[in-house]
This record gives structure tokens, C-alpha cells and sequence, in this order.
């Protein structure tokens, strides 16, 4: 036990670490600031474009497009951006690459989740909202939207989450968020402690989030309608 302790929960690692871990952990905020709603963004408009569109073949390019970022692992998605488009653009700053990379990837979730939302409202509300004299933008933004994206609000925050999770793979690249920062301790002090305390980061982050996703999952099925015998 002692020597577990020594080489997992070192507390004097712990302190060397906790400096260079905490900038990490700045790190890994702003970076899931940036690129979450830039993902929910996209998404919102591809799932916009999927079920409010008359066009066929647009409606065709955005099932393409989400079954293949969906099916296309986010971590080669980066390595290939990273590493190709500076043969296309020429050198592409990190930040960049885990952005597009994230965006791309993530839209297409998101984009799903947005679309079962719209697809939960009844058909005949767009219409009522219409019938009032709001055009169809105004009929999304005031009446469908809302109610949309309310009825989804789990599976968004969950999608978040695995968001925030995701840009540990950042590291891949030299991006100096948490798990890149516990890598770096890690090899100068040949203890595998700074990776826990890592984890104990993501956890301090994560484990309030969790508990209001259980929260709004336990309101939505309260909520759900008795099936009808």
C-alpha cells in the first residue's frame, strides 16, 4: 500500500505539480469555452437545414456530412488536420486545428441531438405560430426552438460533457491543456502521480456537471407523458 501510495498519491508531487496542472486546467476551460459553442452553433444550423429545408440535396449533404464526422475518430480527424493542412495553407497555429477539428466533429452530434428536438414538436405548431403572421424564422426562434431545445436539454449538456472530456486529445499535438500539463510533470519527476491529479481535476470539473445531467434526466422522464394503455 505504502508503495502505491507513493507512486499514485504522492503528496509531494502533488504540490510540485498543482502550479503546472492548474495552468493546464485554464487551459482545458477556455478551450471547452471556445469550441462548445461553436459545435453547438454549427449543429444547430445543419439540423435546421436537415428538417426546415425543401431541398433535397442539401438535406442529403448534411446526412452525409453528420454520418461522417460522426463515424471519423476525432482524434485522427486532428493528427490529419494538424499535419495536412500546412501542406494546403501553409503552418496552421494549434488553436486552430483543435478548433476546426472540434467543430467539425462536434457539430454532427450536435446537429442529431438538435434535430430530434425540432422533430419532438408537433407539426401543427409551426403552423399555428405561421397562422399568427410570424414568418418561419420567427416561428423557429419564438415558438419551436425553445420548446426544442428544452425537451433535449440532457442530451446537450451530456454532449458537453464529452466535449470537455474530448480535449484531453489536444495533447497529441502539444496543446498545453490539463493532461498535456500532468505529461510534462510527469516526465520530470518519474511519478505517475501528476496523471491522477490530472484526473482529479476533470473530476472536480466534471462530477457537479454529472449530477445536473442525473438531475434533468430524472425531470425529463418525470415529465414524459403516461403511455397510454
Amino acid at each position: 500500500m505504502e508503495l502505491f501510495l507513493h507512486n499514485f498519491f504522492n503528496i509531494a508531487v502533488f504540490r510540485e505539480a498543482f502550479p503546472h496542472l492548474l495552468n493546464g486546467f485554464w487551459t482545458t476551460l477556455w478551450l471547452s469555452a471556445l469550441v462548445i459553442p461553436l459545435g453547438a452553433a454549427a449543429g444547430l444550423l445543419l439540423a435546421l437545414g436537415q428538417t426546415q429545408s425543401s431541398r433535397r440535396g442539401l438535406r442529403a449533404a448534411i446526412v452525409v456530412y453528420i454520418d461522417l464526422f460522426r463515424a471519423f475518430p476525432p482524434l485522427v480527424l486532428l493528427i490529419f488536420l494538424y499535419f495536412g493542412l500546412p501542406f494546403v495553407i501553409g503552418d496552421v497555429p494549434k488553436l486552430i486545428a483543435v478548433a476546426i477539428a472540434f467543430v467539425l466533429n462536434n457539430a454532427s452530434y450536435f446537429a442529431e441531438v438538435f434535430r430530434a428536438g425540432i422533430k419532438t414538436i408537433p407539426v401543427g405548431q409551426m403552423e399555428a405560430a405561421r397562422s399568427t403572421g410570424l414568418t418561419q424564422f420567427q416561428a423557429l426562434r419564438d415558438v419551436i426552438l425553445p420548446q426544442a431545445i428544452r425537451n433535449v436539454l440532457p442530451d446537450l449538456l451530456g454532449n458537453c460533457i464529452e466535449i470537455i472530456k474530448l480535449t484531453a486529445i489536444a495533447s497529441v499535438i502539444g496543446m498545453p491543456e490539463l493532461l498535456r500539463a500532468a505529461r510534462d510533470v510527469q516526465s520530470l519527476v518519474y511519478n505517475p502521480s501528476p496523471i491522477v491529479l490530472a484526473a482529479l481535476f476533470y473530476l472536480a470539473l466534471l462530477w457537479p456537471l454529472t449530477r445536473l445531467l442525473a438531475v434533468l434526466e430524472r425531470r425529463k422522464s418525470g415529465s414524459a407523458p403516461s403511455p397510454v394503455h
